[in-house]
């Protein structure tokens, strides 16, 4: 079930009302209503897939409770194991067998022998990237004892599947999530409101800015060849702000939808396009995903406390090549990571990756010069590197980036495929521009009642008028 849909329209305010007025007084029946719903919110897209998320969530709960209830090391270790190979294992089969498979006979055929291997006829199940690294920071939280098992499966099952964040994050740690499934919640009419607010700024990403993006994009990126310089230039810069309204309002309306359940969840982005470094770019990008490798990968290999450089440049692009396998099974996802890897290497070698800590320009209304380049030349990386993660093979990529190096970057007529949404775009930079220090961009409680329903209706409006005839999936669904 998609957000931007009618479904997901009539769904929300019945599982609404349902846990509000029918089932407040009783945490279980609460919890049970969450399982249900979000069964049935994944169900939408294939049903089959049902068994898998309730097979790792089984299998999860009870090694956490094994693993809870013993101090012997061995032990532990093997349980840690069994959840590691199972979830893992799980999302390497789907995920990466075909794609380890066609590479290993495509390396063989090209010295000469050719193999003749059957490919698994199965489709990714939707979010498995995200609700498999949700459950693993619950085992690896209690191996090292950083949090005791809870007894509660339905509060556990809630946890695994709740439905807002289900299918594409945030990722977020048992630690954060799981205690508030286990204590009682009580409507809270400020947050609600400040819950709408941001899904509907996230439709408003997601629906005006991203999939009119995705049409103009789709157009560039799968004719590169016949276009001018200057349009694909555009392409690059107009799938940054496509793929940051699509993921980014998904975390919002994520995000916001769990507010009107009394749930707090993490936040995912902070205006990254607003960064000065790479560095900075990627503690506001994907913050969630940013954060568990840090603290599941990058910390275990030793961070940044090694001895030599070698380890710690071992330890930085581990993360990054890591990530970019993360996001799907194609070598493009693998050069993304490892360009933004060695984007990463020169501030964290010389000490300056914390930097630009603070938010930009924060006690004026505008950046200064310095602030206006180094913005600048993050996002043309950013970009550049969004080119490889858009492009459907690693040859595409780099032919569409030697295209771009043509005279006719110069040309204004490649530029005015995007004529109609880069309004838009601007309209979006200005009021995050404006709203860098909160949390969303609708987060407005304290202007007056007139002006934000003005506001709300005019989103509201430019949502059903710039809506394309056919919905469109979020892009991190593929994930």
């Amino acid at each position: 079930m998609l957000f931007n849909s009618y479904e997901f329209l009539i769904f929300l305010p019945i599982v609404f009302l349902l846990y509000w007025y029918v089932v407040e007084k009783d945490l279980t029946l609460q919890n049970l209503l969450i399982i249900v719903a979000s069964y049935v919110f994944y169900g939408w897209w294939d049903y089959r897939f049902l068994s898998l998320i309730i097979l790792s969530s089984a299998l999860d709960f009870t090694i956490g409770i094994k693993m809870g209830s013993t101090n012997d090391k061995r032990t532990r270790k093997l349980l840690l194991w069994a959840s590691l190979i199972f979830n893992l294992g799980l999302l390497g089969v789907f995920k990466y067998y075909n794609f380890f498979l066609g590479s290993f006979v495509e390396m063989f055929g090209k010295m000469g022998v050719n193999l003749e291997m059957s490919t698994l006829k199965i489709i990714l199940p939707v979010g498995i990237s995200f609700y498999t690294f949700q459950t693993l920071s619950y085992t690896i939280d209690i191996y090292r004892k950083k949090l005791e098992p809870t007894k509660d499966p339905f509060a556990f099952f809630a946890f695994v599947c709740f439905f807002p964040q289900l299918v594409a994050g945030p990722i977020e740690r048992a630690s954060n999530l799981l205690p508030q499934f286990m204590k009682k919640r009580k409507f809270d009419v400020t947050q609600s409101k400040d819950g709408l607010r941001q899904i509907l700024w996230g439709l408003f990403k997601k629906v005006v800015i991203a999939d009119n993006c995705a049409l103009v994009v789709n157009d560039i990126f799968a004719n590169y060849e016949s276009m001018p310089a200057s349009a694909l230039v555009l392409g690059a810069v107009l799938f940054a702000f496509q793929i940051y309204g699509d993921f980014s309002g998904y975390s919002d309306i994520a995000i916001g939808t769990a507010r009107l359940f009394g749930f707090n969840l993490m936040r995912n982005f902070a205006y990254p396009y607003f960064s000065r470094d790479i560095a900075e770019f990627w503690r506001r990008w994907h913050i969630s995903l940013s954060t568990w490798f840090r603290d599941y990968l990058y910390i275990p290999l030793g961070g940044s406390r090694v001895d030599t450089k070698f380890l710690l440049v071992r330890n930085v692009m581990a993360i990054f090549i890591v990530s970019g396998f993360w996001h799907g099974a194609n070598w493009t996802f693998m050069i993304w990571g490892l360009l933004n890897g060695l984007y990463f290497l020169p501030s964290i070698l010389m000490g300056k990756n914390r930097k630009n800590l603070g938010i930009v320009a924060e006690n004026s209304w505008l950046p200064g010069p310095r602030d206006i380049f180094n913005m600048g030349m993050t996002f043309a990386l950013t970009c550049l590197a969004w080119i490889f993660f858009r492009a459907e093979t690693v040859t595409d990529a780099f032919a569409y980036i030697i295209h771009m190096a043509d005279s006719s970057i110069l040309s204004f007529s490649g530029i005015k495929k995007g004529a109609d949404i880069l309004p838009w775009i601007f309209i979006l930079v200005v009021i995050e521009w404006i709203q860098r220090r909160k949390e969303h961009g609708l987060d407005i409680a304290g202007i007056p009642v007139y002006a934000r329903w003005l506001m709300y209706y005019v989103m509201i409006f430019c949502i059903l008028y710039m809506r394309p005839a056919e919905v469109i999936d979020f892009i991190y669904f593929q994930f």
